[in-house]
């Protein structure tokens, strides 16, 4: 106790202690400051942002943050994420209650009942501070997000349905090509075919395909396979308000997927089709292109990925896009607009480190580059971009969609027939329309 000793008594000890006061002080003022504590800097801003991410996607969003976070001293994003089954009626209410968070993913299905009731705003502005070009998205992901040639959302990738297929029951079944590519007839007859061999080939355990038989994925099929068709692809009549998929090609479409789970090329009561694939107990699987990230962590499994198969007329799958979308928020200074436009151009930038998770990036340079490139599988279906069908710009699509969801579960389980099932479906659709 050096200081003690040259200072004694109660004085010294006294001016030791102010001494030593003094020198922390110092040595306080040599440390690195935060950015909004710095002398002379303004404080970062902040931008609350949420999303509706849930397992693997949200891992990489939050990736994705941090690093934005690291590159950008002056702008700090605060990722909020929720349950995507609660995620929009949130945001309806944080909007409606002035609590908007200042930036938010939006699905395109659901844009046009943001756009019609003024929940989000027109990006043009914010856009052009930053520089973002619209011109070097891909034409058909963008073209969701532009109405009536005003931008209200930054495309950040499509995810649509792709095909994935287990190359040690591919082989077996003698349908597996020597480019490692699944090797299948032309037209619904020869996709039959397809999984008929691979059946035949295969342990009764494994599913030839895995499809749930309930939920979202057959009704994603249908509307692949009816937009696959010349003359298909009809939901709504001209001005909106009435349902026309009760028609011939529409039922074409849906006579085949209702075939394939009767004759158990799809097996009944699959809950987790998903989890299937993963186990190695089912052959092919037709879903979202987010499956890629989780399938590749699984080194016993051997698999690939296509586009989804054309049967018909036309490439065409379904398909939805992410979307960065500024909610209305009263008292949001520019400052803050062209924050939110600065993540948003960051975000659409990276989207290499996006598309670990699957999904085909928007932004058409980030598809040309070599990190996008050098991901495995990735390219293989980034093409499919330029023919998704996306659901029609309607306000209530995104309930529309759930009331498909119930019909079709009835048909899965053998309840109603596909023509019963249309029948049903447009009855009900337009009597929420009349409303």
């Amino acid at each position: 106790m050096k200081i003690v000793a040259i200072f004694s008594g109660k004085a010294g000890l006294r001016l030791a202690i102010v001494l030593i006061a003094v020198i922390l002080s110092g040595c306080a003022d040599e440390a690195p400051r935060p950015n909004d504590a710095s002398p002379g800097k303004e404080p970062p801003i902040r931008l609350e942002y949420w999303t509706p991410f849930s397992g693997g996607d949200n891992q990489f969003m939050t990736e994705m943050v941090e690093r934005f976070n690291k590159e950008h001293g002056s702008i700090q994003v605060v990722q909020v994420n929720s349950r995507l089954d609660e995620y929009y009626s949130r945001l309806r209410t944080a909007i409606l209650s002035g609590n908007a968070p200042d930036v938010a993913i939006i699905h395109t299905t659901i844009l046009p009942q943001f756009v019609q009731n003024n929940y989000i705003e027109n990006l043009t502005v914010p856009a052009q501070e930053v520089g973002l070009r619209w011109d070097e998205f891909n034409a058909n992901i963008l073209e969701s997000t532009v109405y009536d040639g005003i931008p209200y959302a930054v495309p950040l990738d499509t995810h649509a349905l792709v095909m994935y297929y287990n190359k040690t029951w591919l082989q077996a079944a003698g349908v597996l090509g020597t480019d490692e590519k699944p090797v299948i007839q032309a037209g619904p007859e020869g996709f039959v075919a397809f999984l008929q061999a691979i059946k035949a080939a295969v342990p009764p355990d494994v599913a030839p395909m895995a499809q749930p038989s309930t939920r979202i994925d057959s009704v994603w099929l249908w509307w692949s396979l009816y937009n696959q068709m010349e003359g298909g692809g009809a939901f709504y009549d001209e001005n909106s308000t009435k349902a026309v998929f009760d028609n011939p090609q529409s039922l074409q479409a849906l006579e085949l997927i209702h075939d394939l789970y009767r004759s158990e090329l799809i097996p009944p009561d699959i809950n987790d089709a998903f989890k299937m694939f993963y186990d190695g107990k089912a052959a092919v699987l037709i879903t979202g292109m987010w499956g890629t990230g989780a399938f590749e962590h699984n080194k016993a499994l051997h698999f690939g990925v296509v586009p989804m198969p054309v049967l018909y007329d036309r490439p065409a799958v379904w398909g939805d896009s992410h979307t960065l979308a500024i909610p209305t928020k009263h008292g949001m200074s520019d400052a803050k607009r062209k924050a939110v436009a600065t993540f948003a151009q960051w975000i659409v930038e990276h989207g290499e480190m996006w598309a670990e998770a699957g999904h085909v990036p928007s932004a058409t340079k980030v598809l040309g580059s070599d990190a996008f490139q050098g991901l495995k599988y990735r390219s293989d279906y980034a093409a499919t971009a330029n023919y998704v069908a996306y659901w029609p710009r309607h306000v209530k699509q995104w309930t529309v969609v759930e009331w498909l969801i119930k019909e079709f579960e009835k048909m899965n389980y053998g309840r109603q027939t596909p023509e019963e099932t249309l029948r049903a479906a447009a009855k009900r659709v337009n009597s929420e329309l009349a409303k």
